[in-house]
């Protein structure tokens, strides 16, 4: 997330929350995609990670994306630690390891947003090469340790690290050591919402091995498929990972709103300042527990848009719908992962399959699912096949629905060529992070520089 929320709007009950919830909905016709994408900055001289500070630091790469873009700096206790476009246009912002993130406009098109997103890189090019910086497409860092990860000066990210070693094993790894690619949808109603979340849960699993991208840890291959996948296994559990009141026909915006008003807090803002809220949930905030920890200590609607988005379930629901179940990777991927749920959720007929297609799948079968694909990828099992048929089959369904939608650009093509590298993937029937290794450990001899070269923007 970019930027944290201010509005002194009082919540007064919990028909704010869940409003501010049903607040999303919006008709077809209105649907936009907002595409966000995290990457890995490194000194090309070595391959050493770019810390904050110094003349060659992040600090200098936003100051020249912000001379070069002129987008309005964010900043965090008098440090820049963002920039953001003006109406909601986008924003660039820092994960807690240094991964530069463009949180992309909501956009019409996979055209656009792919326009979009090679735009940024060209600009983070031409400010990094200057600086002897490179950027690496990945869901995990190859080679760092957590200890050789610089820590941004984010207000918020001081308190998590603090908070996540009490909640689970795995919250560090995941904060400097991960990167993914996002997808934000719309919804029409509370309906189409329960549809799209339920699918979203369901095909998680499969989508992060479509995108399984991190098989390197501290130099050497992990034996995973997707190292980030296995991390969310034991980051905080209270607040992350698969809800099994999704997965029921009666689910609604209350269902969520409940579930996130007993997950404990990370902060609260005012002034500009933050508190840290771990010892309070939201349901406790409202019911007076900060009461003489903070200047205005009745919950405002800025505080419940905050904590949703502190909030770390696969699928994500804020006022739109965010997948959350990829691993970065290179270019061509950023578009992939739009396309993949556009073309699933965005088609009546197609949304209509695929809900048919899931809808008897149990939480235990999609749990199972979802703990073996880290390590067995396309291998694993599922009732009589296997994840790799159910890739295949949601990539053609995919493309149906990216034909179907019927959006084409300049040259008269339409979104479905965005699925080529998917295509790729399961016709070849082995995941990316088994071809890496396999580049690894035969054509590049074992040469962490040949990775780094192969995966650079």
């Amino acid at each position: 997330m970019a930027r944290d929320t201010t509005d002194l709007t009082p919540v007064t009950s919990m028909d704010d929350l869940i409003g501010h919830l049903k607040g999303g909905e919006k008709p077809a016709d209105q649907f936009r995609i907002g595409t966000e994408h995290e990457k890995f900055g490194y000194y090309v001289e070595d391959l050493s990670p770019v810390p904050y500070d110094g003349e060659r630091g992040i600090r200098a790469i936003l100051e020249g994306m912000q001379k070069l873009s002129g987008w309005e700096p964010i900043i965090d206790d008098g440090r820049i630690i963002g920039l953001y476009a003006a109406e909601g246009q986008g924003a660039i912002s820092l994960e807690p390891g240094g991964q530069f993130e463009l949180s992309g406009a909501p956009l019409e098109t996979i055209h656009a947003t792919c326009r979009e997103s090679n735009a940024h890189l060209a600009e983070v090019r031409a400010v990094a090469k200057e600086l002897g910086i490179g950027f690496l497409g990945i869901g995990s860092s190859p080679t760092w340790t957590i200890a050789e990860t610089p820590i941004m000066p984010k207000s918020r990210y001081d308190i998590m690290r603090r908070y996540m070693p009490k909640v689970g094993t795995r919250g560090l790894d995941m904060m400097l050591r991960t990167s993914t690619i996002q997808v934000n949808l719309d919804f029409a109603t509370e309906a189409d919402m329960r549809r799209k979340m339920r699918i979203g849960m369901k095909l998680q699993p499969v989508a992060s091995a479509l995108f399984a991208h991190s098989p390197f840890t501290e130099g050497k291959p992990n034996g995973l498929v997707s190292w980030r996948s296995q991390v969310w296994h034991d980051v905080d559990n209270q607040r992350s990972g698969l809800l099994p009141f999704v997965f029921e026909d009666d689910f609604t915006y209350r269902h969520y709103a409940e579930w996130a008003l007993d997950v404990p807090m990370y902060f609260v803002t005012r002034n500009g300042r933050y508190t840290d809220a771990t010892h309070v949930t939201f349901r406790q905030f409202m019911d007076g527990a900060l009461k003489g920890e903070i200047p205005d200590p009745e919950p405002q609607m800025g505080d419940w848009t905050n904590h949703l988005s502190t909030l770390f379930p696969d699928v994500r629901l804020k006022r739109f719908i965010e997948m959350r179940g990829a691993d970065g990777g290179p270019w061509r991927r950023i578009c992939a992962l739009p396309a993949y749920w556009v073309g699933l959720l965005y088609d009546e007929t197609t949304l209509e399959a695929v809900d048919d297609m899931t809808r008897d799948w149990t939480f235990e079968e999609v749990s199972a699912m979802r703990q073996d694909v880290p390590r067995d990828g396309f291998a694993t099992k599922f009732r009589d096949g296997t994840v790799l048929d159910l890739a295949r089959e949601t990539v053609k369904m995919a493309r149906k629905g990216l034909i179907a939608r019927g959006r084409h650009n300049d040259e008269g093509y339409d979104e479905s060529f965005f699925l080529a590298p998917l295509e790729e993937v399961v016709a070849r029937g082995t995941t990316s992070a088994e071809e890496l290794v396999r580049l690894y450990e035969t054509q590049w001899e074992q040469s962490m520089p040949r990775l780094f070269k192969h995966l650079s923007y």
